[in-house]
């Protein structure tokens, strides 16, 4: 599986750690930065994410700001990006069964690492049950049609 990975200032040491773990686990990992603790603007690592992810080069986004929210609202703006911020295992369980997120987003100040960690794993391991959640997944794409 690709996974592209981004974060902003307040989420790079979050994102460094969960790149490092999923590559020793034999995933292909892209990195879309930032490495520093410098500011920037998470909405420019969002779109890099989301684009991968949207545009087949990724089939999977992980995104962690401060929050997660950020992310998780940057991302959504683009077309085929169904980001959705990761708080619980069950959550990310529901995220991925119900919905077919294909990114998620982290919030560095309020998660654990290891808890990161589970939230990844289950996120990457969890597949889209379809049926009737194929018929709502595709009125969120209609909904990025009317725009």
């Amino acid at each position: 599986m690709k996974i592209a990975v981004g974060a902003d200032h307040a989420g790079f040491e979050l994102k460094n750690q969960l790149r490092d773990a999923l590559r020793s686990a034999g995933q292909e990992v892209q990195d879309f930065g930032t490495n520093t603790a410098d500011s920037i603007d998470y909405p420019d690592y969002a779109a890099k994410v989301g684009r991968a992810v949207a545009g087949g080069k990724a089939d999977r986004g992980v995104l962690v700001c401060g929050s997660g929210v950020g992310m998780s609202i940057a991302a959504n703006k683009i077309h085929g990006v169904r980001a959705a911020l990761g708080v619980s295992e069950e959550e990310v369980k529901v995220t991925r069964q119900h919905n077919d997120a294909n990114v998620l987003t982290l919030g560095a100040r309020f998660t654990d690492p290891a808890l990161a960690q589970k939230l990844v794993n289950l996120f990457l391991d969890t597949p889209f049950d379809g049926g009737r959640h194929e018929r709502r997944v595709s009125k969120i794409t209609e909904l990025e049609r009317e725009l």
